[in-house]
């Protein structure tokens, strides 16, 4: 049942306010936003005459907190540097913004700085051969740092407008993979003379709450600029932005809704509200 179906059987029931507040939490919208809509409800504000527009209301404040734009910087190359634990999709998101950045007429280069897992570069080589986009590796086990250092130094002598840099979802510790972002980040910069335009988190939006403590765990070794959250097509859990941006502030930059290499947008309210109403 969708959210407002939902919402609007409760809201014609004397014991609304238990199972009202169970279903907004199921569909991870956390404590706050949650406990608050359900106030308003008690407190007579939101009834079943404008529930919708209240609920929109209350949506757009939260996400009006952020800038959900993509950045680009002013001296090319623009970098992203994409984040995120094996199996959030990653990989394919990575495709799937080249593809984006391609169709918009900018020149992309891939740079696969996941030396660690296996298959990781080749899934890259493959999606980079597909799009006709030149890509930098290096065997497995090899320094994801020399990885990077090689990929922005050939972006800049190519002059390529945008550069894609892929990363390890896991190495050993937690602290080694803080440790390798790290060194990652200082390579960008070392070579940039700025840090990425973008940071990239992906996050598996089936994940739901637990979405909230990889952020934990990834922004203990670098700055998120924002959020890739993948499979958002078949998953109930879209509501996970709404405390994303309440706790942390980062905005949700591009939706996952499918599999095909266009099935990527560009974050917007409008089509957010959409998907979760």
């Amino acid at each position: 049942m969708k959210l407002l179906e939902k919402i609007r059987s409760f809201l014609t029931r004397e014991d609304k306010f238990e199972d009202m507040e169970e279903f907004l939490l199921s569909n991870n919208f956390g404590i706050e936003f949650t406990e608050s809509l359900v106030k308003e409800v008690k407190e007579g504000k939101i009834n079943a005459g404008n529930f919708k527009e209240a609920i929109a209301r209350k949506v757009k404040d939260i996400i009006q907190q952020v800038d959900s734009s993509l950045h680009f910087s002013d001296i090319p190359p623009t970098v992203y540097l994409l984040i995120g634990s094996n199996g959030s999709g990653k990989t394919t998101t990575i495709a799937k913004i080249a593809n984006l950045m391609k169709n918009k007429g900018k020149t992309v280069l891939i740079v696969a700085g996941d030396t660690f897992r296996s298959g990781a570069a080749e899934q890259l080589i493959e999606w980079a051969n597909s799009l006709d986009l030149p890509i930098v590796k290096q065997k497995q086990g090899g320094d994801p740092a020399s990885v990077v250092y090689d990929g922005i130094d050939s972006g800049i002598s190519k002059k390529i407008d945008v550069i894609l840099v892929d990363t390890a979802g896991r190495v050993e510790t937690k602290k080694t993979l803080i440790e390798e972002l790290k060194k990652v980040e200082s390579i960008i910069v070392k070579k940039t003379e700025k840090l990425p335009a973008e940071t990239l988190l992906v996050l598996d939006a089936y994940t739901g709450q637990s979405a909230l403590s990889q952020i934990e765990i990834y922004k203990e070794a670098i700055s998120i600029t924002g959020i890739v959250l993948t499979k958002f097509d078949g998953s109930s859990s879209g509501g996970v932005v709404i405390p994303i941006i309440e706790k942390y502030k980062i905005p949700v930059k591009f939706l996952g809704t499918g599999e095909s290499i266009e099935d990527l947008n560009v974050f917007s309210f409008d089509s957010y509200l959409n998907k979760i109403l």
